[in-house]
């Protein structure tokens, strides 16, 4: 069962038979829920309440020529319940509803007026001090979550590896950058032509796929941050896995500098809690690098030049290993 607008009668007679909707309960509309890029995600009205339906496809939902392992969907149900024993953490997920593998389906509570933080890269003083220091008391408990297993994830990781190590490096990708913007493939060469920066990301690349020690969300970056009248919450958490702490930071921290958010904002994240500084600093130059030249293009609102000093600054990031 494909998951389409508006449902038909066939999959609300599924959702009841399964429990995600009660017997009694009358489907008013389903509707496309956000601009998620990996899953189909509808937001289902009832009479009586709303909640969120997520399912996984065998391709990437915004980039169907992009293969993705269904199963995704069950590592974010795994990854909500690893977090369920711990108050702090459990505070900032939405409540789980139910899950159905055999159709790979995900319910998940409506949150009320929840935005994203997307529109960041237009307007950075979006992201205030205190929603600052939640993302970041929430990464620190993450990542000290006492776990003693936790799926590999290794298909995704792959996928991931290949989109943030491997394909934004390489000279004969297939990405026209100029569509994006004009003289955004000549800059590109900066990356493709240097060797030692090459050979330094295949190195960070091949630690991101060994195993780690920590949970780690895996995609922390501002579509997976929402504001919304609970607090704020984090979501799409089907990139998790025993990982490093470092990665999450990074990854967080290339999106702040892309964002142009103030200096202060950048030393405070940076110094929220004890974390090696070389895998902080190189993990945050990759994610930067792979947003200005890879497939995964965000909706900056940067001149090229603004660009090209970003680019400067996280290939000096990955070769001297620090800030």
């Amino acid at each position: 069962m494909l998951l389409q607008t508006p449902l038909d009668q066939v999959q609300i007679d599924h959702l009841r038979k399964i429990g995600m909707l009660h017997p009694d309960e009358m489907v008013i509309s389903s509707e496309k829920a956000g601009e998620g890029n990996m899953n189909v995600t509808l937001t289902i009205k009832t009479e009586k309440r709303s909640f969120v339906l997520k399912q996984s496809r065998d391709h990437v939902v915004k980039y169907p020529q992009v293969p993705a392992p269904r199963e995704r969907t069950g590592i974010e149900f795994t990854f909500y319940q690893a977090l369920a024993a711990d108050k702090l953490l459990d505070s900032f997920s939405p409540k789980v509803l139910g899950f159905d593998p055999s159709h790979w389906l995900l319910a998940l509570a409506h949150l009320k007026k929840a935005k994203d933080f997307l529109d960041i890269y237009q307007h950075p003083e979006i992201l205030q001090n205190h929603q600052l220091e939640d993302l970041l008391q929430y990464l620190k408990a993450l990542h000290h979550l006492p776990i003693d297993a936790f799926p590999e994830n290794m298909a995704m990781r792959k996928l991931n590896h290949q989109h943030i190590f491997v394909l934004p490096f390489q000279k004969d990708n297939g990405f026209d950058l100029d569509q994006i913007q004009p003289g955004l493939q000549d800059l590109s060469e900066i990356v493709k032509n240097n060797k030692k920066l090459l050979h330094q990301i295949n190195l960070l690349g091949e630690r991101y796929l060994s195993k780690g020690k920590h949970l780690i969300h895996g995609d922390f970056y501002p579509g997976s941050w929402l504001h919304t009248s609970e607090g704020m919450k984090v979501i799409d958490t089907e990139f998790a896995f025993m990982g490093d702490p470092e990665f999450d930071l990074g990854v967080m921290l290339a999106h702040l500098n892309l964002s142009r958010v103030p200096d202060t904002l950048l030393e405070k994240t940076r110094n929220s809690y004890p974390l090696n500084t070389k895998w902080l600093a190189q993990y945050t130059g990759v994610e930067m690098l792979r947003r200005l030249f890879g497939l995964a293009q965000l909706p900056l609102s940067l001149t090229l030049p603004e660009k090209e000093k970003l680019s400067h600054y996280a290939i000096d990031l990955l070769l001297n290993e620090q800030f």
